[in-house]
């Protein structure tokens, strides 16, 4: 089978990306292109959530999404939580909590907690569970990641007081 390219244009991040992409390609791949190293391909199937991302605002599984679908869509990864030192409430509760060994499963559990919390400020260990469960860590950090999650609903819920 040859290869069909196509020229697509799509916002990363905020910044409108251009990018010539071969049909066999998936998200992953492109953002890889595009100098983007946080969404990590793991198992190829959709399975572990390793390459989440967000596409118009919905989680994806990067591995999964075929590249010439990023067309005019508005796509987030874990790079855009951070800028210069500053880091998101999320990353840093990550962080905090020591919710990673390897850390390569990481950005997919952050981008998928955000999402949570969006949602559900304030979740029962039955919501983390569920919601986190198609994102897995083979280090095996889970007690620490709920850990996390519940530190960054915390600081989540004392900053909306600060405002």
């Amino acid at each position: 089978m040859s290869a069909v390219y196509n020229e697509i244009d799509f916002v990363l991040n905020g910044r409108t990306q251009h990018q010539r992409v071969d049909s066999r390609e998936n998200a992953v791949d492109v953002l890889n292109q595009c100098g983007l190293k946080g969404t990590r391909e793991s198992c190829g199937q959709g399975l572990c959530g390793c390459c989440t991302i967000y596409v118009e605002g919905k989680p994806v599984s990067g591995c999964l999404y075929p590249a010439w679908k990023l067309k005019g869509k508005d796509v987030t990864t874990v790079e855009a939580l951070s800028s210069g030192s500053r880091i998101d409430v999320v990353q840093q509760a990550f962080i905090d909590a020591g919710a990673f060994q390897c850390g390569f499963c990481t950005s997919g559990f952050v981008l998928m907690t955000k999402k949570l919390l969006s949602e559900h400020p304030d979740p029962s260990r039955e919501q983390i569970e569920h919601y986190l469960a198609g994102n897995l860590c083979r280090c095996g950090a889970y007690p620490e990641i709920i850990a996390a999650v519940r530190l960054a609903a915390e600081r989540l819920a004392a900053n909306k007081g600060e405002q």
